[in-house]
């Protein structure tokens, strides 16, 4: 017999977000760690058998790379990630700057881009992983979301000159 009432029509229930971590497959993931550190800034915390743990200073870890079951068979397929998004602090120049960085260390950039709502710089990891860095330009929440159904989320090449 059930003694719990039964529910009443109640809210729905909702995740409340307090922060975000990425788990990566990666090929050797002690190789990939120093990327992390010299491109992102990122220190490791943690090493096991087959993983590493990264973190931007503030939490544990923020990205975890583990190493896939097969490494020599290993590769990217259409349907994956399309991008991991990492909010800069500062202005224009130092986006640029960030730009000039990834080029120094041969980073693979594949675009920069104008979202009406801040600037992206999209690159690879060692592993095919694309990153954005972005400047947010619209800190108004309500008029981003306006820009980007006008503009239709758009992804508009933009002309970023590296420092």
């Amino acid at each position: 017999m059930n003694t719990l009432a039964p529910a009443a029509a109640a809210e729905p229930v909702r995740p409340r977000i307090r922060r975000t971590h990425l788990a990566l497959f990666v090929k050797d993931p002690f190789a990939s760690a120093p990327w992390y550190e010299e491109v992102l800034g990122m220190q490791v915390t943690a090493r096991g058998a087959r993983w590493v743990f990264l973190s931007f200073g503030q939490k544990h870890h923020d990205i975890a790379l583990i190493q896939v079951d097969e490494p020599e068979a290993a590769s990217r397929g259409s349907v994956n990630m399309q991008h991991y998004g990492l909010e800069i602090e500062g202005g224009l120049d130092d986006l640029r700057r960030l730009y000039g960085m990834l080029l120094r260390k041969n980073v693979e950039v594949v675009k920069t881009t104008d979202h009406k709502v801040g600037y992206g710089l999209y690159f690879h990891d060692p592993d095919g992983h694309r990153f954005e860095f972005f400047l947010e330009t619209v800190h108004d929440d309500e008029e981003g979301r306006r820009l980007l159904g006008e503009y239709n989320a758009p992804s508009d090449s933009f002309d970023l000159q590296p420092l």
